[in-house]
């Protein structure tokens, strides 16, 4: 079991450029392993590579939230684009591993389609409501440099901004 550490805002690789998965080698299933492992240890509904530092494009989403029972495992999204989204706008507070106890209302398409390879290399489709269809859209989100920050209005940015920059504060003194 590895648990990887998780990138923090502001850090600029969260806006780094991802690239296409052109095999799924080892080190990818390996990548997808450290990578349950570590959302699991966090209880996140998703996780993508790049909140760990690599720039793979892929995401993974918590089984349950997918639909499945508590024991159902993730669902591996390699080289994932979103196909539609629709059914209205609606707003719901998101949390992010990225910034950890920050909880703000976004507002999204209640459903998304999502079109990736799996860790087998196969071609799937998995279509999304409210959680899930949010879960999807937040994942891929990370995948674009696109952060729930970009999301909200200037004061809500603010707000983030110093909570981060706090909660940066309390962990170095921590760490020192």
């Amino acid at each position: 079991m590895a648990v990887l550490d998780i990138v923090m805002y502001p850090d600029p690789r969260l806006r780094e450029t991802t690239f296409d998965v052109a095999e799924i080698t080892d080190d990818i299933r390996q990548l997808v392993r450290d990578l349950t492992d570590t959302m699991y240890s966090l209880n996140a509904a998703g996780i993508a590579a790049i909140q760990v530092g690599r720039l793979e494009r892929i995401f993974l989403i918590d089984g349950k939230v997918a639909g499945g029972d508590e024991d159902a495992p993730p669902l591996v999204f390699i080289n994932p684009e979103i196909v539609d989204t629709g059914k209205g706008v609606v707003g719901a507070e998101e949390g992010c591993l990225s910034f950890p106890d920050v909880f703000i209302e976004v507002r999204r398409p209640r459903w998304a389609k999502v079109r990736a390879l799996g860790v087998d290399g196969a071609t799937f489709e998995v279509e999304g409501e409210d959680l899930l269809g949010r879960a999807l859209q937040h994942e891929h989100d990370h995948l674009t440099g696109r952060l729930m920050i970009d999301l909200v209005g200037m004061v809500k940015k603010e707000v983030i901004k110093r909570k981060m920059k706090r909660w940066h504060t309390e962990h170095d003194a921590k760490a020192g």
